[in-house]
């Protein structure tokens, strides 16, 4: 044996913390173990001419999170040297990246090496470098020293490498290189440190919003070179970094380039304590703009507000249900028609229709009901509008998905940009009654693990929209079964009024991913066979599923005037409770309902009498509806008189029961009937039931739609009711808005000039968006000849976020 090459290499990369006694294990067994053992196999071979170790730039120069490969080649070099000094034959070469098969190339890493100065090599010269850098050794025998025995082969763009080697720090390593020497001369001259003015002088002589654009402009160039793009268009001033494609190495090298650059010390927790440009640029203004050179006092909490008295107002509405609803207008259509919107099961889930359901209700894994509300469009969803990834949306829960598309929807309606509330005190109080989406994963395609536990954890249902819109309020997810809508509302209000937030979403969603509520419900033979919940009615035979998700924009009163919102109902008062030791776990708790009730009105300083009407729970099951009908009989049923009784309804008759949005629902639709001043009816009502003694105090059923009842000079007012399989109970009470002085009022503009033609905004974020948004304006435009073409030109351009794709249309 004449030669021995070690080319052996294995990366684990990570940050300097992160590289534990195991990792450099795994990187120095085959590069530093495996050179020892041919090391003390070959010593004593006389016919061996040629020792070549395969080492690598990094262990000459370095390179971020490459610190066990950097000391495994160094040994490499190290090693070679030895044998040199003992009249062995050796070299050692440095590589810089291959093209074709070379690391670099294995690792996705060409590009971006490109960018930093070392464009790949090709493979037939590198070839031929490591030709000439053997044959000293072979010709002249081992003790020749005619060749130095570490060598570095690389191609290196020195303009570009040198820069980026030195952003983070001065370096004389390469200082001796008649190329770096070149280099140097070929540049103008620049001021000298002490010449040239920091990068704080600099901005100080700049009006704020350029010093702080400056700022902005310097983030996103740096963000743009560590990430290899050709220029700052490509890195969004308010996208994450980790969608950016940042890693922990990334990180680090983005954090030094930015220390070099101002001057100040950074942490290497930088961009996942601001996790994006403009996240970060901000950071950076309270550093340089803001006054000394220290970091400011960590997001001291704002002085406590309590405001126990203050009705909350709803400012907007968002909602998707069954029968084709996409908005709070849908569903007053369809309440107010009379429209029964159940159906057959969905084709487009994977549910076995055929065997699922028998007649039988004993029938194990089968269902004697065949109908239900559902969402045609459930498992739709446009990832790419919130910077979320195929794979990802495919391992989130459609809840998840829906609750991001109707808050974006919520924020449109009241005319905010949800981008201005990143980094506020925004609160999400989102109701859940379970994830079933989990038991679809277990087929899931390669590449959805580590998206899967995120995506179905319960905890996430409300995260998920914090840190998509970049809120900074409390968030939590509400599982109180089917009133966990109520309760999340609940909830709100109060953080609201104790000043824990100042603007909260609040609803529920449930999307029945599979067929597991018909089950089980057939087997406790709590189920309508028509799948219809006859709230109240003789005939009712047990509840009927739905599904959906509603939110609300809540904001205290006095807040939602001044930011002149529009206010379209508060939440005069509500109520939570336990049924504690009913008859039976799932049984509900007349006294529990009445307790809720009462603990409602007295929240909102109401009486029975002040209320018109009841939006009930009322599921249409043989023993709930009774119970629940005796409750508000001994509560809003007494103290008022006959001709003005309570009257009583339930949304659960047209879209059947949504579970954990059938509380928002409820709202949603009296909040619309508050504001149309019309009852809308209760399907199904064959005659009211007699296992309610009617007679016991003064409520009826809405059988037919009713002019909502007038009284002098009191808002209209609603109760809604939830009541949880869990035994959890809540009543919210709802009012009209109240009128406000002229003096409270919001100025409004100036009357416009009419015009020949009015222009109207539209945007999106994709072309083919582009031309869906214009479709559903010209839908909208059609047939309402009353709208003024200055108003929705007004709408569209005030109200709604502007996105990089735009058209300008004109109405006359």
């Amino acid at each position: 044996m004449t030669g021995v090459f070690h080319t052996a290499g294995v990366l684990d990369d990570g940050v300097l913390d992160g590289l534990t006694a195991e990792r450099f294990a795994t990187v120095f067994r085959p590069k530093v173990q495996a050179a020892l053992n041919l090391h003390e196999l070959t010593r004593g071979s006389e016919d061996l001419t040629a020792f070549v170790l395969f080492s690598s730039l990094t262990g000459t120069v370095g390179a971020p999170g490459q610190g066990n490969y950097a000391a495994a080649n160094a040994f490499l070099d190290a090693l070679a040297e030895s044998r040199r000094a003992a009249g062995l034959p050796a070299v050692s070469l440095a590589w810089g990246p291959w093209a074709g098969s070379g690391m670099a190339a294995d690792d996705g890493s060409e590009e971006r090496m490109r960018q930093a100065g070392l464009p790949v090599m090709d493979p037939a010269r590198a070839t031929e470098a490591l030709r000439l850098a053997t044959l000293p050794a072979a010709a002249h025998g081992p003790a020749s020293g005619g060749q130095a025995a570490a060598l570095v082969v690389a191609d290196v763009a020195w303009d570009r490498f040198l820069d980026g080697f030195t952003a983070a720090r001065h370096s004389t390593l390469f200082d001796d290189l008649p190329e770096v020497a070149a280099l140097r001369a070929a540049r103008p001259t620049e001021p000298s440190a002490s010449e040239k003015p920091d990068l704080k002088q600099q901005l100080a002589a700049l009006s704020r919003a350029d010093a702080e654009r400056t700022l902005l402009d310097l983030v996103r160039t740096h963000a743009a070179t560590v990430l290899g793009h050709g220029g700052v268009d490509a890195v969004p001033s308010d996208g994450a970094f980790k969608g950016l494609g940042f890693d922990s190495l990334t990180s680090v090298e983005f954090r030094n380039r930015l220390g070099a650059a101002t001057g100040l010390t950074l942490p290497a927790t930088l961009v996942f304590d601001h996790p994006s440009p403009h996240a970060v640029a901000d950071y950076l203004s309270g550093l340089l703009i803001g006054g000394d050179l220290t970091e400011p006092a960590a997001t001291e909490p704002a002085p406590f507000v309590r405001a126990d008295d203050e009705p909350i107002a709803i400012v907007s509405m968002s909602c998707r249900f069954p029968g084709g609803v996409r908005g709070p207008e849908d569903l007053w259509r369809l309440v107010a028609d009379g429209v029964d919107a159940l159906g057959e099961f969905p084709a487009g889930r994977g549910w076995d229709t055929r065997s699922l359901y028998d007649p039988d209700p004993a029938t194990p894994g089968s269902t004697y009901a065949r109908q239900g509300g559902f969402l045609p469009d459930a498992g739709e969803f446009d990832a790419d509008f919130f910077g979320i990834s195929p794979r990802e949306a495919l391992a989130m829960d459609p809840q998840q998905r829906l609750l991001l598309e109707t808050s974006w929807e919520l924020f449109e309606r009241a005319g905010i940009d949800s981008a201005a509330l990143r980094g506020s005190r925004t609160g999400v109080f989102a109701g859940t009654n379970g994830q079933d989406y989990l038991d679809l994963l277990k087929d899931a395609p390669d590449g959805a693990e580590g998206y899967i536990g995120t995506g179905n954890a319960a905890s996430v249902v409300s995260g998920r929209l914090s840190y998509a819109f970049g809120f900074e309020g409390p968030a939590m997810t509400v599982d109180t079964a089917c009133s966990s809508a109520l309760v999340a509302l609940h909830l709100a209000a109060q953080a609201l009024r104790q000043g824990e937030c100042d603007l909260a979403l609040a609803g529920g969603v449930t999307v029945m991913s599979t067929p597991s509520a018909f089950i089980e419900f057939s087997r406790q033979r709590g189920l309508a066979a028509d799948g219809r919940c006859k709230a109240f009615a003789e005939a009712a035979d047990g509840t009927g599923w739905g599904e959906g998700v509603g939110l609300l924009l809540l904001e205290r009163l006095s807040d939602a005037r001044r930011n002149g919102h529009e206010v379209l109902a508060v939440v005069s008062g509500s109520a939570i409770n336990q049924d504690g030791a009913s008859n039976g776990l799932t049984a509900p708790n007349g006294p529990a309902q009445q307790r809720v009730i009462r603990a409602a009105l007295a929240n909102a300083g109401l009486k029975p009498g002040d209320v018109d009407a009841v939006e009930a729970h009322g599921t249409g099951t043989a023993l709930g509806d009774p119970i629940e009908a005796q409750a508000l009989l001994a509560t809003y049923g007494q103290e008022r008189p006959a001709e003005r009784p309570l009257w009583l309804g339930s949304v659960k008759s047209n879209i059947g029961h949504t579970q954990a949005a059938a509380g928002v629902a409820g709202v949603i639709k009296m909040v619309m009937a508050l504001r149309e001043g019309i009852l809308p009816p209760t399907l199904h009502i064959d005659r009211p039931s007699t296992h309610v003694d009617w007679a016991a105090g003064a409520v009826e059923l809405l059988t037919a739609a009713r002019a909502w009842p007038e009284r002098d000079e009191a808002p209209r007012r609603a109760g809604v009711s939830s009541f949880g399989i869990s035994g959890t109970n809540a009543h919210v009470i709802v009012a009209q808005a109240p009128t406000t002085t002229p003096a409270e009022a919001v100025e409004t503009a100036e009357s416009v000039t009419p015009i020949t033609a009015v222009p109207w905004l539209v945007s999106a974020r994709s072309p083919e968006a582009l031309r869906a948004q214009a479709e559903r304006l010209r839908e909208h435009v059609a047939g309402r000849d009353g709208l003024d073409p200055a108003d929705v030109g007004w709408s569209l351009l005030s109200g709604r976020t502007a996105h990089e794709h735009q058209n300008v249309r004109s109405r006359a």
